[in-house]
């Protein structure tokens, strides 16, 4: 499955690695994110993940500010929707594997864009219109043959339909796609990268952190012998 691929093609190419929960900007610059930092002796440690065992080093005047960046609000639920719109665990994992095996795309992959998407509501709507689990938008639902962007089914088919061409557009660049799953193509081709925009910045950053979370509690599971956990759009496992 080529997800093994695109998740190291993802830590090279994304412009803000990490989970964007503090906003770093460098004396040179440059901009990056990570999970939170520390003084260490002589050199501050930005540390890519929530552990220590990822950090790099920077001298203390190579660093001209910090900046935590707050979580997303919640995505607004449609009008008339009911209070308890999310699908069970398992659920959702059937949905998201039946379309990870039917577009060849990894299933935590799928759950990493549904949680930063709607965080699991089937009736989820933003300020521009994207509707449902993986928020589709009107023109996208309608390409992707989907008539009913709430019907959980019909969304995920969608949505996993688009972002497979987009990987294929980019050349299994996971980064690349997601920004312009977040951004539009336009936008992608128009910076020739990640477009120097904060929320699709940190979006990607936000789902290629869930996803490698996913990934590396998954082999650990496999390790432990232990059978994989239901997919979840919210980190409650």
């Amino acid at each position: 499955m080529r997800i093994r691929h695109l998740l190291i093609v993802a830590l090279a190419a994304v412009a803000h690695p990490a989970f964007s929960a503090e906003r770093v900007v460098l004396t040179n610059g440059f901009d990056m994110s990570c999970d939170h930092h520390a003084q260490v002796g002589s050199m501050i440690r930005l540390y890519m993940s929530r552990g220590e065992s990822s950090y790099i080093e920077f001298r203390p005047e190579e660093i001209t500010s910090f900046e935590t960046v707050p979580d997303p609000p919640p995505t607004p639920v449609a009008p008339g929707a009911k209070a308890d719109t999310k699908l069970s665990p398992a659920d959702l994992h059937e949905m998201l594997a039946a379309a990870g095996q039917q577009h060849n795309l990894d299933a935590d992959l799928l759950a990493s864009v549904v949680k930063a998407e709607s965080d699991g509501n089937t009736r989820a709507v933003s300020r521009a219109g994207a509707r449902g689990l993986m928020q589709l938008m009107p023109k996208t639902a309608t390409n992707e043959g989907v008539s009913d962007s709430f019907c959980p089914d019909e969304n995920v088919r969608g949505g996993s339909a688009y972002l497979d061409e987009l990987l294929v557009r980019y050349h299994d660049n996971i980064a690349l796609a997601l920004a312009a799953y977040n951004a539009g193509p336009a936008a992608v081709d128009r910076y020739h990268g990640i477009p120097p925009y904060h929320e699709t910045r940190a979006y990607v950053a936000r789902v290629i952190h869930e996803f490698n979370r996913r990934v590396v509690a998954r082999e650990l599971q496999a390790r432990q012998g232990q059978p994989p956990a239901a997919i979840q759009a919210s980190p409650t496992r």
